[in-house]
């Protein structure tokens, strides 16, 4: 079997072109891949998350068959935590609180892969909302994940005449401009569609080869990376600025904490970014949220 892999054992690395283009095919996240021709029979994406683990998706072509797992440090091959058809449904492999952490740090080592983004969307499906969990905010996450998802759109050809036409056919009546298709790879139905955070039925954390203590280190592992955030380097001086629109939940300031960032010398692609216009609401609430030190949420919740 032909394989395409995303990743070594260490360090960032690009999304795969194949994943890429599968990306922006509306089947491929509705359970209906239009075209798998001159793609591998099986693309394993990874997606390092820190000391050594990540989470690593693997999809069977072209069937759309999805496995996620657990890498763990100095290993080469990943633990399944769930299983799941194309069009699902999902297992509840991840807590949706677990996916969050992971998906911020990630997006905090590799600034290609914003949050809520890529990550979010591949991977929601197997960590699915509980009683427990903000379901609004869950829903909204999701939701701007798969609003994220854009592709290169064309410019539309001209409609007007070549040469200036006769005077009964000058209206505009007479040219009328082509649609121009959209930028966005899902319709908002596909999009209210996916972001629904309805509950799996599939419990796959009560067998026993499902690795809760190798999950639980690396979320423990990631919870005190954000945790230590706010007390490094040029952190510290913004964070009273960073807590105060946690608290008002008011995204006004942003800019002035973009500005003070700046100016203390902070040059993290993934923090500016998150920060700069045109502002993503939900980036810039978990960014705003991660340097107040804040509970995750805290923010979010206002703007969903």
């Amino acid at each position: 079997m032909a394989a395409g892999d995303a990743a070594g054992q260490d360090g960032n690395v690009p999304v795969p072109e194949a994943l890429r283009r599968l990306s922006l095919d509306a089947g491929f996240w509705t359970g209906e891949i239009s075209d798998a021709e001159l793609l591998p029979d099986l693309l394993r994406v990874s997606f390092p998350v820190l000391d050594g683990y990540a989470l690593i998706l693997e999809i069977e072509l072209p069937s759309g068959e999805r496995t996620l797992g657990l890498r763990r440090p100095s290993s080469s091959e990943p633990i399944q935590l769930g299983w799941a058809p194309a069009g699902g449904p999902y297992p509840a492999a991840l807590r949706w609180w677990e996916l969050e952490t992971c998906a911020r740090v990630i997006a905090l080592a590799d600034p290609t892969l914003p949050h809520p983004g890529l990550v979010t969307a591949l991977l929601s499906p197997f960590a699915p909302a509980t009683a427990d969990d903000d379901v609004p905010s869950v829903a909204g996450i999701r939701e701007a994940a798969y609003r994220s998802l854009r592709r290169p759109v064309p410019p539309p050809p001209p409609s007007g005449p070549e040469q200036d036409p006769l005077p009964l056919f000058r209206e505009d009546r007479w040219w009328p401009v082509p649609p121009a298709p959209s930028p966005q790879v899902l319709d908002e139905a596909a999009i209210a569609a996916l972001s629904d955070p309805t509950q799996a039925v599939d419990q796959v954390r009560a067998g026993k080869r499902f690795p809760h203590e190798d999950l639980a280190d690396l979320v423990r592992r990631a919870t005190a990376h954000l945790d230590a955030l706010p007390r490094r380097d040029w952190y510290t001086l913004t964070r009273p600025l960073a807590r105060q629109i946690t608290e008002t939940g008011d995204l006004t300031p942003v800019r002035a904490l973009l500005g003070a960032l700046t100016e203390a010398g902070c040059d993290h692609p993934t923090v500016l970014d998150a920060l700069s216009e045109p502002l993503v609401a939900l980036e810039a609430c978990w960014m705003v949220e991660t340097l107040a030190g804040a509970e995750p949420g805290t923010l979010l919740r206002h703007h969903v």
